[in-house]
């Protein structure tokens, strides 16, 4: 037996130990996966937290949705698995595929799509609606990172600056027509951070940036922005008005403040909230989740979950460094912009600092279609990682 031991080769250990480092089983980032599962298990309870006093009022199950959300999650590992498992190069070739699925789904949405609070954001299949602009991201993502990747300089020159603003420019249209301008932003955004990390040029992305003001002011004067969004900037604009016609909006803003401003530094507690519990602030377990929050685990729990979002911006900026390839970068780039634009939109709109604008809170908010979206965001950038020594 000793003399086996001996004779065993050092690399034939336990697990994949025995693997080549260039195994990209062996190059998972579990810190960012550590991350990224710690902020959906909170939020499944926070969803719970939130969702269930109107669920006890109605006499409904308590846990209904919940129970969704964690199939949700489920389905969510499974299309994050597979995406890990597959180069992101072969990702790249399918790219324009993926796209133009993306555009046929963003026009039947729109003719096909059920209808709520005025517009036509998804697909209703009984218990479960399917939105296309949060699988939008991932496949206008996909096309413009490996579009600009195709070039081989470090500098993005004009004409190729303007056939990626196509290339954002009709999912954006089609998303802001629905009207979803929440959802647009983040496609702006996420093309602007591509687009500065592959070289275009700043006074590019001022331009365009004052192109989109000016595109968002016409949207407003000729009718195209509708009223309720009109009414969100307008109450951002005024939210100690007393207006009837803005009473509403202004209401679940003050509220969602309010709690989280009452939840002190250790919260109130679990379940404990009068007014998660009291059912005061709408779309609580979506748009308004941080409030749930801050009232319940107050600025220690608060800081907790931001601390997690850093950690998944920091691994995802590392990633970035390390990507063997310029199609690499811009994937991780593009990833870390959405995540940290969404972050500032749905936070931002809590405390009062944004518009009201309807975009989840990653990995937190309830709904299958962005938590599918970002399982596959996570995905790719783990295809990334597993990949840097090949």
């Amino acid at each position: 037996m000793s003399a086996s031991i001996f004779t065993r080769r050092p690399n034939s250990g336990l697990g994949n130990v025995k693997r080549s480092i260039v195994d990209p089983t062996r190059n998972i980032d579990w810190i960012l996966m550590a991350a990224a599962g710690a902020l959906t298990v909170i939020g499944t309870f926070i969803i719970y937290s939130a969702t269930r006093p109107r669920l006890l009022n109605r006499g409904a199950d308590p846990y209904l949705f919940v129970q969704r959300q964690i199939i949700f999650i489920i389905l969510a590992i499974v299309v994050m698995a597979v995406v890990m498992w597959i180069d992101y190069v072969q990702l790249r070739g399918s790219a324009e595929l993926f796209y133009a699925v993306t555009l046929v789904l963003l026009v039947l949405v729109m003719v096909a799509g059920a209808v709520r609070g005025g517009a036509r954001l998804s697909f209703d299949l009984g218990p479960i609606a399917v939105q296309p602009a949060e699988l939008a991201k991932v496949s206008v993502l996909l096309l413009l990172a490996g579009f600009l990747a195709d070039d081989d300089t470090k500098t993005v020159g004009y004409e190729r600056f303007i056939q990626s603003l196509f290339i954002v420019g009709a999912p954006v249209a089609l998303i802001a027509i629905q009207p979803d301008l929440g959802s647009a932003s983040v496609l702006i955004a996420c093309a602007m951070g591509v687009l500065l990390v592959a070289g275009a040029q700043v006074r590019y992305i001022i331009l365009v940036t004052s192109l989109s003001v000016l595109s968002a002011i016409a949207g407003v004067i000729s009718g195209i922005v509708k009223d309720y969004q009109v009414r969100r900037i307008i109450g951002f604009l005024s939210q100690n008005s007393d207006s009837a016609s803005l009473q509403q909006l202004t209401s679940q803003v003050r509220f969602a403040k309010r709690a989280v401003s009452t939840g002190g530094f250790f919260g109130k507690g679990y379940l404990q909230g009068p007014l998660t519990n009291g059912a005061f602030i709408p779309v609580q377990s979506t748009d308004f989740v941080f409030s749930a929050v801050g009232e319940q685990f107050g600025m220690l729990g608060s800081g907790i979950v931001l601390g997690l979002f850093g950690v998944v911006l920091w691994r995802i900026f590392r990633i970035a460094r390390l990507a063997q390839d310029r199609l690499g970068v811009l994937i991780a780039s593009g990833v870390f912009t959405m995540i940290l634009w969404q972050m500032f939109q749905n936070i931002g709109m809590t405390m009062g600092v944004t518009p009201v604008s309807g975009v989840p809170l990653p990995f937190l908010s309830y709904g299958g279609s962005h938590t599918v979206a970002f399982a596959m965001m996570i995905g790719l950038v783990q295809s990334i990682h597993m990949r840097r020594f090949r």
